[in-house]
């Protein structure tokens, strides 16, 4: 990770909601290249609006957004993609129906990325060797690990600057929770940019750099991922120590 590189993402100010009901409160917090961050924090915290926003999914009420010191807070959802944006939901939205490959094909919707499938999906491969295994399986029929890994996968077909990852843990066993962070910590050593949004406190913070605490939709601390998990507020509140 370059630390002088500019930001490849920036948050400055941004406020979020739902119709008259607020939920993000000027938020500022920055992603480099090739860095993991996570954002940590209770539920209902907000982080899941807050992705929500990064990606327009939601309109911010204010703020701004900057993707490489570009703005592009104007810029319709469908669009961010395009500006190397690429997010994987809560609760993973597959297309049951089709095989693991086909919704990787889907990934790669993009103009930009068609002549890119063949080497990514050798890559999304190499670094989840079950999806190839998969690969003719209906998506439908895989184990709640095994569609988290497929989810991220499409992801990646798209050839994102940066991951946005939304409770990647949620809803699976400790044992599967596990891998899923084995493979976030894979992505950082290989380079991807990643935005983790995640309650698995204790986890998330083994495998990123950096983290920000999000409570009551606002940043109420920022630092090393190493610092977060000393930090005596933080064990008190999130790691019962």
């Amino acid at each position: 990770m370059n630390s002088t590189a500019p930001p490849m993402l920036t948050l400055a100010g941004l406020s979020a909601g739902y119709g008259s009901f607020q939920v993000l409160f000027g938020v500022s917090m920055e992603v480099r290249a090739g860095e993991s961050v996570a954002v940590i924090g209770p539920n209902g915290a907000g982080k899941t609006t807050l992705l929500r926003a990064i990606s327009k999914l939601i309109e911010p009420t204010a703020g701004q957004l900057s993707m490489e010191g570009q703005r592009y807070e104007a810029l319709p959802a469908h669009q961010v993609i395009s500006r190397g944006i690429a997010q994987v939901p809560e609760g993973r939205r597959l297309f049951p129906r089709l095989t693991v490959e086909d919704n990787l094909r889907m990934g790669a919707f993009l103009p930009a990325a068609r002549p890119h499938f063949a080497q990514r999906l050798e890559r999304v491969y190499s670094l989840f060797p079950r999806m190839k295994e998969r690969r003719l399986q209906m998506a439908g029929t895989l184990s709640g690990g095994e569609q988290q890994m497929c989810a991220i996968g499409r992801a990646l077909m798209s050839g994102p600057k940066l991951l946005l990852l939304d409770e990647p843990s949620a809803g699976l066993a400790p044992v599967v929770v596990q891998s899923i962070f084995d493979v976030v910590r894979k992505m950082g050593a290989e380079g991807y940019t990643v935005l983790i949004v995640e309650q698995n406190i204790r986890q998330v913070l083994k495998v990123v750099d950096r983290a920000y605490l999000l409570e009551t939709g606002r940043i109420h601390a920022s630092g090393s991922a190493a610092d977060l998990l000393a930090n005596d507020a933080v064990r008190r509140a999130y790691l019962g120590v």
